[in-house]
């Protein structure tokens, strides 16, 4: 397998006060580069024929104003769509809405940046687990799409067999670890994301309460 300190260090994670509706928000957003072509890498994130292959089943009408439902998880409205550059979705689980927004640009001829940003309502869910709720997750899946790129067409990872392994704890862990470092940079208390991110550990690394995803 690649390299899981280079997927880590790979990964700029940030977090950002914001309004949405008038209400206060926080924007966690996670950016790095992969050697693939823009068209390429919508293709891997768009692609209901692909996504299997590193993120989940994704059903619905995969286009501007369609619905879609990941397997098991989120569902939502495709609310903009511009190939190959950017979408954005609503993204609703659990009774909850937040939104998700993805960008990519080229870096050179082979090289593409992918900005994701998750942007969350300040909630009870928030204020118990942090950004690391779901930067973590989006970590996970971005490491999924890292081996989709680099491995060959059948190989995936054995997403059960790597969270429950200690190269995979740690860098649950190591996760959690950077988005309390994100949001004490963007302002928030130090304690809270301190006791943010311990909840965040502690579920992803199996031994937590349920509630983080």
């Amino acid at each position: 397998m690649f390299n899981l300190e280079s997927c880590l260090g790979a990964v700029t994670r940030t977090v950002s006060e914001l309004e949405r509706e008038g209400k206060p928000v926080r924007n966690v957003t996670l950016e790095r580069s992969y050697d693939t072509t823009p068209d390429d890498l919508w293709d891997a994130v768009t692609n209901p024929e692909r996504l299997p292959r590193w993120f989940a089943p994704v059903s619905g009408e995969l286009k501007l104003g369609g619905r879609y439902q990941i397997k098991d998880n989120a569902g939502g409205l495709i609310t903009e769509c511009v190939p190959p550059h950017y979408f954005s979705v609503t993204w609703e689980f659990g009774g909850g809405l937040s939104w998700v927004e993805l960008r990519l640009s080229a870096e050179g001829e082979d090289r593409s940046r992918l900005t994701l940003s998750h942007i969350c309502p300040v909630d009870d869910h928030w204020k118990k687990f942090g950004p690391g709720a779901v930067g973590v997750g989006w970590d996970l899946a971005l490491v999924g799409l890292e081996f989709h790129l680099s491995a060959s067409d059948a190989d995936r990872i054995d997403e059960n067999a790597f969270m429950a392994s200690r190269e995979g704890k740690s860098f649950m862990a190591d996760c959690s670890e950077d988005w309390r470092r994100a949001a004490v940079a963007a302002g928030e208390n130090a304690s809270w994301a301190e006791d943010a991110a311990k909840q965040v550990t502690a579920f992803y690394t199996g031994s937590g309460p349920q509630g983080a995803e």
